[in-house]
């Protein structure tokens, strides 16, 4: 290679990517993203949506997620106004920064749209973290393979759904939260398991935090000889927490500390979403829980063609841990169920055999954000 090669060669590397997460997981595996494609282009300049961890790694973010947290048919409507403008101003933001690469994770209502957009305006796409098309809206692949560059999946499966369902070759990368967790545990040693202390995550919309944490906090007036800790969520005020905390003697909160709480707790409760992984990869016997909008439940159930709503069970095809979904959400269900995961052995045992076989499902011998980092330098420097 000559020397006006490599200085051209170099400059290249000081490449644009616009990163677009509508959620705290998202704002998690962005940042790990980040990290690594530094190391690959050290002059990397990085804007997007997210949050505070993908504004650590160092990018500017020019909407923060918590301002995105729609969840349910209804909640979409009702919102329409305010999710189209910031659908404008996205594209707006776009336009001025002029990426050589958009990477779009997950958050498919919001992001599909704007591969479409991002296609009609010659902007290459990466789509790291692929939506969950084969539950629902099996259709959008249409127009996710006339849109996206590349497909980057996170779970076993989702390969062979495309291949073989739709003709696509996507790469999969691996679940980022393998090596996030094991990171974590390595150096969280210190850390010991108290078996009397039960985590609560409710999630991290108000919407969802409404409609379940009361059940769960009336579901711990049955165990008065443990510590339940609710995982606070990042944005939304203390007094927010403290409305519904008030009546209850057994119970705090912690901050930012989720995988802290994890790591200590014999059990755990736990909103449907990223957290049901993230507790199953830390080995924490746990119960799924989801309770939304009545006429968006409906809707939802419907539409989507799936068995379970975890992900672990997702994964495994299997119930390895117990759903309680909808009119199943009551304080007696939840009361009796970790009754079961607290006090029954066996039960508990298999839950742990099952959790060993789905570390294997999602074992890779790199990083999955590494890999993703790769084919999204890749494709931002075929420019």
């Amino acid at each position: 290679m000559c020397y006006e090669a490599i200085i051209n060669y170099i400059s290249r590397l000081k490449m644009k990517y616009y990163i677009i997460a509508g959620e705290p997981s998202g704002d998690l595996h962005g940042s790990n993203l980040i990290k690594y494609l530094k190391t690959l282009d050290s002059g990397a300049q990085i804007r997007g949506w997210g949050g505070e961890k993908m504004q650590s790694q160092g990018a500017v973010i020019a909407k923060h997620y918590k301002d995105l947290a729609f969840m349910g048919f209804l909640e979409v409507l009702k919102n329409l106004k305010t999710i189209l403008k910031n659908i404008k101003f996205c594209k707006s933001d776009i336009s001025a920064f002029q990426p050589d690469v958009i990477v779009l994770i997950d958050y498919p209502g919001f992001n599909i749209r704007i591969s479409e957009w991002a296609a009609k305006n010659n902007f290459k796409v990466v789509y790291y973290i692929s939506p969950q098309v084969w539950a629902w809206k099996e259709n959008r692949v249409k127009t996710l393979k006339k849109t996206v560059q590349k497909m980057i999946t996170i779970l076993p499966f989702e390969k062979d759904f495309y291949k073989e369902k739709w003709n696509w070759n996507v790469h999969y990368a691996g679940h980022p939260l393998m090596e996030i967790i094991d990171d974590f545990k390595s150096s969280h040693k210190h850390l010991i398991k108290n078996e009397n202390q039960i985590a609560i995550l409710p999630g991290s919309r108000k919407q969802e935090i409404i409609a379940k944490l009361p059940i769960m906090l009336e579901a711990s007036k049955s165990f008065p000889d443990h510590k339940f800790i609710v995982a606070k969520a990042p944005g939304l005020p203390e007094e927010f927490y403290n409305d519904f905390l008030k009546d209850y003697e057994n119970i705090s909160t912690v901050s930012d500390k989720t995988y802290e709480l994890l790591m200590t707790s014999a059990a755990a409760v736990v909103t449907s979403g990223t957290a049901t992984l993230e507790t199953a990869l830390f080995n924490v016997p746990e119960v799924i829980c989801y309770k939304g909008n009545s006429v968006s439940y409906a809707i939802a159930k419907r539409l989507v063609k799936i068995k379970f709503i975890g992900l672990v069970n997702l994964i495994m095809d299997k119930e390895v841990v117990k759903e309680l979904i909808q009119n199943d959400l009551t304080v007696k269900n939840l009361t009796a169920e970790l009754n079961k995961i607290l006090f029954n052995k066996s039960r508990k045992e298999q839950i742990k055999r099952d959790y060993e076989k789905l570390r294997e499902a999602l074992s890779q011998k790199e990083s999955a954000s590494k890999i993703a980092a790769e084919i999204v330098f890749i494709e931002a420097f075929q420019n």
